[in-house]
């Protein structure tokens, strides 16, 4: 298998929910998305509030429960990369703009986050069962119709495929699923 096969392979078991799948993708990439959190806490007061380990978990769960649910494309892992980068840089921007709108001063804060690298980068059995609890809460707060179409992109049905089978418009559908998925992860306060 060349890798541009193995990459989608990869991402095809990472949407079937198959948490070998996760544990490899974390393990690839969760040391690149680290760094790219830690240079920005860096340059901001926030490192103080945020160790990049918490912003790196909470893309991760963002990413599985969205991946999971079909509303990712991803062809190589440089779009894996830049979209995971992107999502941490998000959060972080989310996270100053509640300390700014909140008035908080982070100067005031006592002690901060400790910075040491935890001995094992894998997720622990505890992060694993709750991304699992995650997934299955986000999608029972879905439609029967929301689901379907969920599992269908999950399961790596292009969105024409989709359309001729339940009926419909490709962008059409592709809308629908997406503002599911934005209500959802709004309900569950994924995008803080």
């Amino acid at each position: 298998m060349t890798d541009a096969e193995l990459f989608r392979d990869l991402m095809a078991r990472v949407r079937a929910g198959d948490e070998r799948a996760a544990e490899e993708l974390v393990r690839r990439y969760e040391a690149t998305v680290r760094l790219a959190v830690r240079v920005r806490l860096d340059q901001s007061e926030l490192r103080r509030l945020f160790d990049s380990t918490d912003i790196c978990q909470s893309v991760l769960g963002t990413f599985f429960v969205r991946a999971a649910s079909g509303q990712f494309e991803l062809d190589t892992p440089e779009q894996l990369v830049k979209l995971l980068v992107t999502m941490a840089r998000n959060k972080l921007i989310n996270h100053t703009q509640k300390q700014r709108a909140a008035r908080r001063d982070s100067r005031r804060v006592q002690g901060g986050v400790e910075t040491a690298d935890p001995a094992d980068a894998g997720p622990s059995p505890s992060q694993v069962v709750e991304a699992r609890e995650l997934l299955q809460e986000f999608r029972s707060r879905l439609s029967a119709d929301e689901r379907h179409l969920a599992d269908l992109r999950a399961h790596g049905r292009s969105w024409i495929e989709i359309a001729k089978e339940v009926g419909g418009h490709p962008d059409a559908l592709r809308f629908r699923l997406t503002r599911a998925l934005d209500r959802v992860a709004g309900q569950l306060r994924l995008d803080d």
